[in-house]
């Protein structure tokens, strides 16, 4: 049993920027499943959004993010975290971040701002086409050199420590860390520590078709779902539009980018562009809109993709700000200087999650959430293209400096039950985990996925309580393994979307349903207690 100050589940922007701040004043243990850079963070291409140029204005970005957010957003949330844009691409730029910049009329070297859907204003930092992995890279660097920081890679959590897993059971709902297994030696240990900051990321794998890594498979918002924390918009999930069409290579985005230097969609029955015909803002409506389109020139058509060209854009520019991507199509037999790109619409991001305030505050005391997998209030509806990262930045350190204000008033953890194995074996029927997986991305796919009806969610909530039966059984009767975690976490997310979906009868931003086409005139959020 292993005990520290605080314990950080994840190892993407949101972990590492709270693990960094907290690592000033606490022993931190930093728990990632799989290896430190395989979260949703190092894929990320596009940027991060932030006022940077004299044209622009808080203002406007807040106003862009609510448009997006189709006014399910926060206000006071979307004030408090664009203000803090600025300071947070200093800390980065701090921690070598090599974000590109060019020489301004003046000869004065400034940031390069790109723009995306829905942004009025240039106002995106990148790094080329790998911002992510740029981030990630130097959140990793500095989390190996502080002395107060442990990484475990290689660990899957099972469940969070409260109070019913206490020696003298107290029935608080506190939270005092988490169990996890050891993938390389298959054990089960339990991590104590006075606060646990969630940022295990989002849930993009329920879906057959998705973005999103391997393991974003929702264990956090399983996990303090269970522990008893609420969750909210879990129907929120975002669609990004274009995907690579390649039955070789799984979940390889091409970034909102190439749509804001110039890309145009077109359907390639026609060889024409159709974006026009859905929206005044074209191929730089936000994503659902996009996404829609997309969907509906497909079904239409009977097509298996569309096109996105770029190629009437001198090839240099191309190859300048798309050097990973156009490397990468080149691999694949495509030249997106000469042709298009074929491209689907694909999970993206889960705009919901565990409830959170603005110190990041979970329902249970102890525990704290940020990033995707929590739902802060800034995304609503809808998020802005590269806000997403910068949610990391923004709530990683407020958790932290809520963690540190308050320090006094947190417990020492009181000893707690080891995980018991007593009555489970090693599994015999492994073929059931993958069939289950298959299953629930397949129909979650086909029945809530970018346009829903009441009938098609009502038959995945079906699916889903049989399958919540049998996983049930299969958990209580053989030893846990990373597939078998993911595997209940995948099933208790997609419980939570579709009941979330089924609660809100009105489409707005993401959640498109055809029983109910309008928009109420009041946004409200979908809250479930558990």
């Amino acid at each position: 049993m292993s005990a520290h100050d605080v314990i950080v589940a994840g190892s993407g922007a949101a972990g590492l920027t709270a693990a960094l701040a907290l690592a000033e004043k606490c022993k931190v243990l930093v728990l990632a499943k799989g290896s430190l850079t395989g979260g949703s963070t190092a894929w990320a291409q596009g940027g991060i959004a932030a006022v940077l140029d004299a044209g622009d204005t808080f203002e406007q970005h807040i106003g862009d993010t609510m448009v997006a957010g189709a006014g399910l957003n926060r206000q006071e949330t979307v004030e408090f975290v664009i203000s803090r844009a600025p300071h947070a691409i200093e800390r980065l730029i701090e921690l070598g971040v090599p974000f590109n910049s060019a020489r301004d009329s003046d000869g004065v070297n400034k940031l390069h701002l790109t723009r995306e859907g829905g942004h009025s204003q240039r106002r995106i930092v990148h790094v080329d086409d790998a911002t992510g992995w740029a981030v990630q890279q130097a959140l990793v660097a500095a989390a190996e050199a502080h002395p107060n920081i442990t990484l475990l890679p290689g660990r899957s959590c099972i469940d969070l420590i409260t109070g019913q897993h206490e020696l003298r059971y107290s029935g608080s709902g506190r939270v005092w860390g988490v169990y996890a297994l050891d993938e390389g030696s298959g054990k089960v240990e339990a991590h104590t520590a006075r606060a646990t900051v969630l940022a295990t990321g989002g849930a993009g794998r329920v879906y057959q078709f998705s973005t999103a890594p391997r393991g974003a498979t929702g264990d956090g918002i399983a996990m303090a779902w269970r522990a008893g924390a609420r969750v909210a918009n879990m129907e929120m999930m975002q669609f990004h539009p274009t995907c690579l069409y390649n039955l070789e290579v799984k979940n390889f985005l091409i970034t909102e980018a190439v749509r804001g230097e110039g890309g145009q969609l077109k359907n390639p029955k026609t060889g024409k562009r159709f974006m026009p015909a859905y929206d005044a803002r074209e191929e730089l409506a936000p994503r659902d809109v996009v996404a829609r389109a997309i969907d509906a020139e497909i079904k239409r058509d009977g097509l298996d993709y569309v096109h996105l060209d770029i190629s009437h854009k001198p090839p240099e520019f191309v190859k300048e700000h798309f050097p990973n991507i156009h490397e990468k199509l080149l691999t694949l037999g495509i030249d997106m200087t000469r042709e298009p790109i074929p491209v689907v619409p694909a999970q993206h991001y889960t705009c919901g999650g565990v409830v959170i305030d603005l110190a990041g505050r979970t329902d249970l005391p102890g525990l704290y959430a940020a990033g995707e997998c929590s739902e802060s209030g800034l995304h609503g509806a809808n998020r802005l293209a590269s806000n997403s990262l910068l949610e990391c930045f923004v709530f990683g350190a407020a958790a932290a400096a809520d963690i540190l204000d308050h320090w006094d008033s947190f417990d020492a953890p009181p000893p707690v039950r080891p995980w018991d194995e007593s009555r489970v074996t090693d599994s015999d029927e492994e073929v059931i985990i993958k069939q289950n997986w298959t299953e629930i991305r397949r129909f979650m796919w086909n029945y809530v996925g970018i346009v829903r009806t009441t009938k098609r969610l009502e038959r995945a909530a079906h699916r889903i309580k049989l399958l919540t039966e049998e996983v049930a059984e299969y958990y209580g009767a053989f030893r846990v393994t990373t597939d078998l975690i993911e595997l209940r976490n995948l099933l208790q997310t997609a419980e939570l979307i579709v009941r979330s979906a089924l609660k809100r009868r009105e489409s707005r931003g993401l959640h498109y349903i055809l029983d109910y086409p309008q928009t109420d005139a009041a946004a409200k959020d979908t809250v479930l207690v558990p």
